[in-house]
């Protein structure tokens, strides 16, 4: 293949996966409404199955919908009839996923489980096969075109299949009202979860707390900021009331525009008008501060008095940024 016709196939595999997803719009229907009721209202778990490429995508459901708030489980085709199926509780509902809808271990499967009474729901690419004829409700994920040259390998089916699973975890997550609080609980790890549950209070903790008072001489003030390593001092008043603030910055400012500094004060040189976040703000806000500001730490009050600095350091050691 000349680079041409490597470009022009990547192009087309693209061109057919997007118009399958789009095709897809209008299969998000009555049945679907349905679907979304069924499990909105379901004391249960879903339990979500298939066969192949399906039995993936069935994993890749599964994982979407229990990070946001639908209790799921995966039980592959195959298995369930060898055992698998004892993990289907009373009040569950199975969702079974197949492109064809008629394939051998689908049609032992769909009669077992309507024995068992349990709701049925078939995420299916042929509505006139066994599955859609006899699930309780039918998603339709037909596509016109896979992007395999043979018209084979499931391509644009499985993607299909996959955008239907989080249509249905989105329209889940709004009709339970699951919110950034709710995912936070359920992404502790990595920098996501940070994102979500991290609070400056949690950064500050683990910091000094350099202050002066406003009449600190300019040389305490520099040895202050030098030994805490935080950039930064906070002015405060007798009763730790935040009045200003003296950075890096500001000290060479001092040194540039004064030629005796022996009788300076910090009042003299502080900024009066600090960036300051409460301790209860989540950590990414102070990211969002400094980036705006374009500033690498803010002072930090907690019940109106000074709690300390967080710092663009802090940030990056956590992996907020």
């Amino acid at each position: 293949m000349t680079a041409a016709e490597i470009i022009a196939s990547g192009q087309r595999t693209v061109q057919l996966q997007a118009q399958s997803v789009h095709d897809l719009q209008s299969f998000i229907n009555d049945d679907f409404v349905k679907a979304v009721e069924l499990l909105s209202g379901t004391k249960g778990r879903l339990v979500v199955s298939g066969i192949g490429k399906s039995a993936i995508i069935a994993q890749k459901i599964v994982a979407t919908l229990n990070s946001t708030g639908t209790p799921a489980l995966f039980m592959h085709a195959a298995d369930a009839i060898h055992g698998d199926l004892g993990m289907i509780r009373e009040e569950d509902v199975v969702m079974l996923i197949s492109k064809s809808g008629d394939s051998p271990e689908i049609k032992v499967l769909v009669p077992l489980l309507k024995n068992f009474g349990n709701k049925l729901i078939g995420l299916v690419g042929n509505t006139q096969s066994y599955l859609a004829q006899h699930c309780d409700v039918m998603l339709n994920s037909t596509v016109s075109q896979e992007a395999c040259p043979n018209n084979l390998a499931p391509t644009s089916s499985s993607t299909a299949q996959m955008v239907m699973g989080d249509a249905l975890a989105v329209c889940l997550m709004e009709w339970k009202g699951f919110g950034s609080e709710d995912f936070a609980r359920f992404h502790p790890g990595g920098s996501l979860g940070k994102r979500l549950y991290l609070r400056v209070s949690d950064l500050v903790s683990k910091n000094q707390q350099p202050k002066v008072m406003a009449d600190t001489p300019v040389k305490e003030v520099i040895l202050e900021i030098t030994k805490n390593r935080l950039g930064a001092a906070a002015v405060i008043s007798n009763d730790e009331k935040i009045i200003g603030v003296i950075t890096d910055g500001d000290i060479r400012r001092m040194m540039e525009k004064y030629d005796n500094i022996g009788s300076l004060k910090a009042i003299d040189i502080m900024g009066k008008q600090p960036r300051i976040i409460e301790s209860d703000s989540m950590a990414a806000e102070a990211l969002e501060m400094m980036r705006r500001f374009n500033i690498s730490q803010l002072l930090v009050m907690e019940q109106d008095r000074y709690a300390g600095v967080v710092h663009l350091h802090d940030l990056i050691r956590e992996g907020i940024i």
